[in-house]
């Protein structure tokens, strides 16, 4: 099944007959109509094969999904499917109807956990917990580079580069205040693995906030250093925390890293010169 946004496309290009005629998208069935898809207007996108997700934490109001690297969050430009949306379509709603569902995102090549809503009332009010930062939102982060101190606080707006619409910059026309903050968790030979924390939730922030500050991400081909055999930026949101919307009760979910980082961190662990 896609997502309300491939649905809406297919009406909207004629793909869809009611009874065998084509019908405005709000024409409403009153039962007993045979409804039948018809061949994909041209240049629609074609669905492809979802990965399996694993549910960290489910109840009758949200899911907490563990989203694997390269899976879009949501249908966008040059993305009409084959997203987290479409992979949990049915199980999801709330908010806008093209990402319903979505409180918070994740980059497609960072893995790790998001909380999706099951409601517009759940979609309202996680959204209101994150405006008020009371989603706690960890990550884990590979870096080329050794930090200046244990931890550190960063505090820089982003918006997008003056020169180049398609990355986040502190260069900007646009700025928007993010603040990231890190603590070191392990030491390695020309590498350092970072617990990063955010504040804010503002697009490509860690990435960009860590290059700021001469710790690159490693694999991360935009605003990071290649290296470790990664085909994938070493970007992990390996924790959530935050009260129950509902209940006020404190949820916790964690994710482990996947295998490929595993060996990306054995790596840079055994031989300082890979």
């Amino acid at each position: 099944m896609g997502s309300r946004a491939v649905a809406e496309r297919l009406l909207e290009g004629g793909a869809v007959l009611v009874d065998g005629a084509r019908r405005p998208k709000s024409h409403r069935l009153n039962g007993g109509e045979v409804v039948e898809l018809g061949p994909q207007p041209a240049g629609a996108a074609p669905e492809r094969d979802l990965p399996p997700l694993r549910i960290a934490h489910e109840d009758d109001e949200f899911l907490v999904v563990d989203k694997p690297a390269g899976l879009t969050v949501h249908p966008g430009a040059g993305q009409a499917g084959g997203t987290l949306v479409d992979a949990l379509a049915g199980r999801i709603a709330g908010g806008p109807p093209e990402r319903p569902g979505i409180v918070h995102r994740l980059d497609r090549d960072t893995s790790g956990l998001l909380v999706v809503a099951r409601s517009d009332e759940a979609h309202r009010r996680l959204s209101a917990l994150v405006g008020r930062r009371a989603l706690e939102r960890s990550y884990l982060a590979l870096v080329r580079g050794r930090p200046r101190s244990r931890r550190g606080r960063i505090e820089a707006a982003i918006g997008r580069d003056r020169t180049d619409p398609t990355r986040r910059s502190l260069e900007t026309d646009t700025p928007r205040d993010a603040v990231t903050e890190f603590e070191l968790v392990e030491l390695l030979p020309e590498h350092a693995l970072l617990a990063v924390r955010l504040e804010t939730g503002r697009t490509h922030q860690i990435r960009v906030h860590l290059a700021a500050i001469d710790l690159p991400v490693v694999g991360d081909p935009v605003y990071g250093v290649p290296g470790l055999g990664l085909e994938r930026q070493f970007l992990h949101a390996a924790r959530l925390a935050f009260p129950h919307p509902f209940t006020g009760e404190r949820v916790e979910a964690e994710s482990p890293l996947p295998p490929e980082l595993v060996a990306a961190l054995d790596l840079a662990r055994g031989d300082a010169g890979v």
